[in-house]
């Protein structure tokens, strides 16, 4: 399994829609504050100029950290035998 535990600064996606802040499954933020010892994170959502359009709390489940490099697995394949 893949840690996908996201760290401050870590770049995300949100896994849901969330209509309700006009923020959408896929669209990109930055984790700038980890709330509640890990239990749910600040997200910051800005447009390419740097212009922050959305700040709010999420929870693990609702976002996925972005790898830019490849990501090793934390346990070993177990061998099988046919």
């Amino acid at each position: 399994m893949i840690n996908n535990t996201a760290k401050l600064l870590d770049v995300v996606a949100l896994t849901v829609d969330l209509p309700q802040y006009n923020l959408w499954r896929g669209q990109v933020g930055t984790v700038v504050e980890t709330l509640a010892n890990g239990a749910a994170f600040e997200v910051e959502f800005s447009d390419r100029n740097g212009r922050t359009y959305e700040s709010l709390g999420l929870r693990p489940e609702q976002i996925m950290v972005l790898r830019f490099e490849p990501a090793l697995p934390d346990v070993e394949p177990e061998m099988t035998t046919a």
